[in-house]
Parts: C-alpha cells; structure tokens; sequence
C-alpha cells in the first residue's frame, strides 16, 4: 500500500507542544502549566447580563417582550434549566465546554476565508538599512521564524503570561504547518508536526526548500536565505506579469469551500505530481509571498495584506490576489520591504499570533544591534545546524540519531503542476469572484498622531475603553443609531481558551454618545456621561476575561440543542434509535449554510431562513446528514412527545440582533504592529482593528463600499474634539488665580506675589501634567506689547500721483 500524502492524513486538534525534559529550561518550565477550565457561568447570571447588551438596542416594546422570554426560559425545572444541567454534564469530559463548538463553527464556514476569517498584520517599518528591501528584509524575517518554531518545538519558548497569571500555549501547536482543508462537508484543520520546509510564492509561481534539520536547528544563515529567494525571484519574473493569473493554483484558495473541494479533489486524482505538488504546499511550516508591487498608500497597504491587490492591465488580472495561498500561514513581503502575516484563523487567535510577529520583529531589531555591538544577545536559543554549508565544525554523533548524514533539499525546487482543462477553467474563474470581493472591500487606514494612550491615561480613562467609546460616538455622530459591537477579550488563563465577547453597547454607553451629541449637554456633563461608560466597559472586560460573559454561554447551549436536533431527525431517516456519532469538524448543516465564524460573534447557526425549520425541528432533514455526536449519556428521542426543539430564547429576535456585529472591533496593540485589520463579518458593517500606541492611535477599518473614509474622518474629528474637551476642564480646574494690585499700587502674581512685569514675559511655572499644551493659553497674548502694535497694513497700497 502506498504511503498516505500528508494531504490525506488530519488531525482536528492540535498536537501538545513537545517538551523533551533533557531540553528544557527554567523559562520554559511552565510553557504547559495546569490552567483551570473555562468556567460554565450560573444561567440567571448569563441571561442578567444578555439582557443588559440588549437593553440599548431595542426599543422598550422590544425588549420588554426580550424579557419575557427570558424570564420563560428561567422558569424552574423548565428549558434552561435542562440545557444548562445538559451543557454541565456536556462539560465534564472536556477540557473546555466551548472549544469543539468553535471549531465546528469556523470550520463550517463555507464562503471564501477572505476578508471573512483571514486578519492581518502590518510590521512596524525595517530598522536595517537594506540595500535590497525587499528581500533582504524577507531572509530575516524567514530565519527569525524559523528560531521561533526551533525554540517552540524544543520547550525553550518563554511562556505567555499576563500580570503575573500562566496563559494557556495549546494554540502554538496550530500556528505553524497547519493548513485548512475544505471537504464537500465543510473544513477540517491539518496538522504536520515533522514539516521542515517552506513554501515561497512569486508571480503565482511555487518554489520550496527544506530549512530545518531533525532537531529543528536552522539549516541557513540569512546570506543563504537571501541566495535562495534571488535565484526564485530571477526564475519567477520570466512568467511574463499577463500570464500568472491563468496558471496560479494559489487562487483557488479563495474559493467557496465547497468549488475549492471539488478542485482540489481534481488536482489530486489529475495526477501523481499535482498531488505531490499540493502536498508540499500544504504540509509546509508556513507560506513566503514575494509580492512584485509596492503599495505605499495606507489603504492600499491595508488591502494588499487583507485580499492582495487587484490590478487590470489589457482586461487581465496582475495584481498580488493571484500570489497567496489563504487556507496557512502567510508571511508578506512588498516590493518596498513593507511586511506583514495574514492568518488562518480557526486555530490561532491575534494574541497567539502577536507573540509570534513581535517576536520575530524584537530579533530582527536586536540582529541590528548586533552590527553595532557584537555582544547583543539573541532573543531565541537556537543555533545553527551541524548540517548547515556554513557549520563550523562537522556534526557529532549525537547529531545524527543513528544515521549516518542527514539528507536535506536546501537549493529551492520549483513545482510543476500540470492542469488540466478543467482546473485552468476553475483557476479563472476563482480569479473573477475574487476580483469581484477585493472590488466590493474598501478598506482604510488613520494613523491619528493627535495623542495616544499617554494622555488618555494621564486624564484617567482606560485607554481601550476610551478608544471603544469613540466608535461609538463615531457611529452614532453619522448613523443617528447604536448598533451592536463586538470586542474579544482573551480568555488564555483557562485551558485551551480562546475569547469571550465584549458587547460595548450597554446603557452607559448609549447615554454617553447621546449626551455628546446633544446640543444641550455641557461639557462636564459629557465627560462624566464618558467615565461612566469606560468604566462600565472596564468592567465588562474584567468580566468576559474571567470567562463570566453571555455570548459563549448561550452559544454552547445552543450547539447542544441543534446536535439533539439532528440526532433526531438522523434517527428518523434510520428508522432506527441514533447512535454517538463521531466527532468531526462538519455541522451536519446539509444545505452548506455553515454557520459564520465566532470573530462575528453571531450565535446563530443557520441563516434566519433557515433556523426555523431545521431548528424548531418542524422540517425534514437528509437521511444522509451526520449525526456528530450526542451530549454524553443521551439517547435520540423516539417518539414526536420527545422531540427536541428551539427554545423560544434562540428566536427571539433579540438572540439575532446581539449577534449581528455592526461594529466587529479588535484592539492588538504591540509597538511591532504598524496596522492590524480584517474584513466586516456583515454586509452592513464595519471591521475595525486598532493599535493604542503611547503618542498615537492607529485604525485600519474595512466595509463592503459603506462609508469607510467618512466613518474615519467623523472617529478623527471626535478625537480631536473630546481631546479638546479634556484639556478645557483640565485648565479650569487648574486655573491660576487672577494677578492683584497691592497697597503700593504693584501688580503682583496672586501665587507667587512677585511683581508682574508688563512690559516683559511672564515669570509662571511650566504646566506639568499637560506638558506640551501652553499653545492653548493664547488669551495671555492680550496682554503682552506687541498686541497693542499698529493694526497692519491690509491689501497692497496704491502710489497716489503728484501733482
């Protein structure tokens, strides 16, 4: 039999993290520590606080009959209490009550992963002077990740930990050699635990070359990686620029998951080489885009890493959407050395993967410094292969593991893939749809240098809070409305823990923004009406962190019901009692509608169509669906008194309208961001991501053609407002007192009591709290002589003839 292409084989978990005790550290010692579950928070809690999160969205009618249902739900010995002793018991076997169902959900998904899942990161500028941008700065960066996946694999990492409390690491396992596969029945997550190659694309072309030997030691310096990307880039650019789109396999990745499967299983059967080809690109570390355009405007940038670019040259497609492949890992190089990562989302959150970016940044900072003073350390303990052309001294015999020389492909391969008619149709055809939703993105860029998070510090407000409650000032000031937003705050101090949804718009918040657009509100009115809700914001984070939020919760609940749901209708079509089903990745949703993605936050399984009659159980379903599973200990019901249904909680408009996120935002601060964005997870909304640097706020914001550019202007001029707000409260409340005449007729300041010079500068102290803000004391001008100066000659004065 032959042996299974790593394409063939999955795993839909992550593998725990090797730790070899010989290797390990007093640094990485607790890379695993014990983390207690992800808490199942008490019913009555979750629904006080669900009902909160909608108490400004709806009107009274609305939300009165909100409560009532809920109040329905609580009854004793009624629904809720059953699902939530179900879920309990549910829980009790894993290590955490949500995780299975958020696989399920992400890997369901069956649209395009672009601009729905994948997010990016921008790097901060390079701060070595490169003769070579470009790839000069992509050699770094490729053997500063490989150090990291070195120190990862062998237990050397530092451990994430947050004030002083242990984080979960089970997401480092998914970060590198995973690769999303889609099946006709949604995703599933691959993992490659012995991958030792990368995968470099250029002009749509795929090279390769082996980087790491057994023990996960770096076979190149970055001299030897840069010979290697050359000798690519002078390969790849003899494919004439009109010719890439038509032969770039990578774009079938962008598909719908259910043509890209179809299409891969083509690729596979076509021919031996296809396969082996595809099974290299999937089973690599991570994918290198060599992009042959340099955008250096803002938004363009953000769209480049987003969705790649789109550009028509004689009706055919050039631009970078045809040079990635979305389903792993993607580190991003420009023409101009401007870099970036986007992400396969499913199995790595941004607080997973801003480790990894600011890890790989701080090496490349500190290899600089190491050009100036030899001395300077290196971030990662990984050294450099025995097996490697530039090893110092020949391998030891620890060093072979019982061979006798390691073979590795370290000159870079090209993969030939031979296409057949059908798939060279599907490769045009996936390059139209893509085009058609890089052309429905607009995406924005505000690197707003006005203040940052030193000042909204200094007047005692949470910087992130501050900044949540500026969209929603924002969105108010130009919609006249609040919306539902979503914000995740990181739950990795419990097992395997992913996020927990902030839902921003509470009544604090709704009572803020319509007091700062009041007419009639002053300003100490509208900066409390601004305290009172980032504090509650605050708050809510503490909360959601500590796991005690609503969204997962009734999530969970809800997965629960919809698996009773189709174990019932399985067992119907089987004529027979249902059976544990095996667990997987698909939902059992047999009209492909998967749900969408938790970074959307939107519990609702099915579309609105859909969800009453699959759900309420009234409809039919395929004999063929899956069953996926039963809650522990169950059985499917057998007759139509036992048949299960949606509570009325899951109809409620209501459920729907928290889990619409209008407002999808992220806050993923770290000096080696520059931007940090993804797409809207609505038609009708905006995807946000920002950085809260100390001098400055950065905001990458993405809509389907709303008003993206408009949205910014209106955030910036809010900023510059309350900013202004700020300051005039501040100098009233420090007001110097007034200058006072004494018996002799002196002019004296009222603190010091020293003689006020007229005629000269004021001898006042430098404000200190507000360092930088003496510009706005312009009324002391009034004062000083040159104000009493001659008024200036207006307009160009005409020679009056003499007579």
């Amino acid at each position: 039999m032959s042996e299974a292409l790593p394409s063939q084989t999955s795993l839909t978990t992550a593998p725990p993290i090797p730790h070899p005790q010989a290797k390990r550290t007093k640094s990485s010692a607790n890379l695993t520590p014990d983390l207690p579950r992800l808490p199942i928070p008490p019913l009555k809690e979750t629904l006080k606080r669900y009902l909160r999160a909608l108490e400004g969205l709806q009107t009274p009618e609305e939300h009165q009959r909100t409560k009532e249902v809920v109040e329905e739900f609580l009854v004793e010995g009624g629904e809720g209490e059953r699902w939530q002793g179900k879920l309990e018991e549910y829980a009790k076997e894993r290590e955490s009550y949500i995780e299975e169902f958020w696989y399920e959900s992400y890997l369901s998904h069956s649209d395009s992963v672009v601009l729905s899942l994948n997010p990016f990161f921008v790097l901060s500028s390079d701060v070595t002077p490169r003769t070579d941008p470009q790839l000069s700065r992509a050699a770094s960066l490729i053997l500063s990740s490989l150090s990291f996946i070195h120190d990862l694999r062998n237990g050397y990492l530092q451990a994430d930990t947050v004030r002083g409390t242990p984080l979960d690491m089970s997401q480092y396992g998914r970060l590198f050699a995973t690769c999303r596969v889609p099946t006709d029945r949604g995703c599933r997550m691959e993992v490659h635990e012995q991958s030792k190659h990368i995968v470099v694309l250029r002009r749509g072309q795929f090279y390769w070359f082996d980087c790491l030997d057994s023990k996960d030691r770096p076979l190149f310096t970055d001299r030897e990686i840069l010979s290697n990307l050359e000798a690519i880039v002078k390969d790849a650019d003899k494919t004439p620029v009109q010719s890439v789109a038509s032969n770039s396999v990578g774009i079938l990745t962008t598909e719908s998951r259910k043509i890209w499967s179809s299409l891969r299983s083509d690729l596979i059967k076509s021919n031996k080489l296809n396969a082996s080809c595809l099974s290299v690109v999937e089973s690599a570390l991570f994918i290198v885009c060599l992009d042959d355009a340099g955008p250096e405007d803002l938004a363009e940038l953000c769209g480049n890493f987003l969705c790649g670019g789109y550009k028509l040259e004689g009706g055919v497609q050039t631009g970078t959407c045809t040079n990635r492949w979305y389903d792993k890992l993607q580190i991003i190089v420009c023409s101009n050395g401007e870099a970036g990562i986007n992400f396969e989302h499913t199995g790595v959150d941004g607080h997973t993967v801003l480790r990894y970016a600011a890890d790989v940044y701080t090496e490349l900072v500190l290899l600089f410094a190491k050009t100036i003073n030899p001395s300077t350390p290196s971030l990662f303990k990984s050294k450099l292969s025995p097996f490697s052309k530039s090893a110092k001294s020949p391998p030891k015999p620890e060093d072979l593991d019982g061979e006798e020389e390691e073979s590795f492909e370290i000159q870079p391969k090209k993969l030939e893939w031979k296409l057949t008619p059908d798939l060279l149709a599907g490769i045009r055809y996936a390059e139209t749809r893509i085009s058609d939703l890089i052309c429905q993105n607009d995406s924005q860029a505000l690197e707003f240098k006005g203040y940052g998070g030193n000042f909204i510090k200094r007047h005692g407000f949470s910087p992130d809070a501050f900044v949540q409650m500026a969209f929603q000032a924002a969105y108010y000031g130009l919609y006249g409305r609040v919306e539902s937003t979503y914000e995740p705050a990181m739950t990795k101090a419990f097992l395997h823990g992913r996020t927990e949804a902030i839902r921003t718009v509470q009544p604090e918040s709704v009572a803020f923004v319509k007091a700062f657009c009041s007419d009639h509100a002053s300003v100490n009115e509208k900066v409390e009406a601004l305290r009172k809700a980032c504090k509650k914001h605050t708050q809510l984070t503490k909360e959601c962190s500590q796991g005690l939020g609503q969204d997962r919760h009734l999530y969970a609940m809800y997965s629960l019901i919809q698996r009773d749901i189709q174990a019932y209708h399985a067992s119907r079509a089987r004529g027979s009692s249902a059976t544990n089903g095996v667990s997987g990745s698909y939902n059992g949703n047999g009209n492909g509608n998967g749900p969408i993605s938790p970074s959307s936050q939107s519990a609702i399984l099915f579309s609105p169509q859909t969800q009453t009659s699959a759900l309420s159980g009234e409809g039919s379903t395929n004999g063929d669906a899956p069953t996926h599973g039963q809650v522990p200990g169950s059985t499917a019901p057998e007759s139509e008194r036992q048949k299960p249904r949606v509570p009325a909680l899951f109809k409620d408009p209501g459920y729907n309208l928290l889990g619409t996120s209008v407002l999808s935002t992220s806050n993923c601060g770290n000096p080696a961001l520059r931007l940090f964005g993804f797409g809207p997870v609505t038609p009708e909304g905006y995807g946000i991501g920002y950085i809260i640097k100390d001098e400055g706020i950065s905001i990458c914001m993405s809509s389907k053609h709303l008003q993206t550019r408009r949205l910014l202007q209106t955030l910036q001029a809010y900023l510059v407002e309350v900013q202004k707000m700020l300051i005039q409260l501040w100098k009233e409340a420090n007001e110097r007192p007034e200058a006072f005449i004494d018996h002799s007729g002196v002019m004296r300041d009222a603190r010091t009591g020293k003689k006020v010079e007229m005629d000269g500068e004021d001898d006042r102290e430098d404000e200190e709290m507000l360092g930088g803000f003496g510009f706005f004391d312009v009324g002391v001008q009034a004062a000083l002589p040159q104000a009493r100066r001659r008024r200036p000659t207006v307009g160009k004065q005409l020679v009056i003839a003499e007579y």
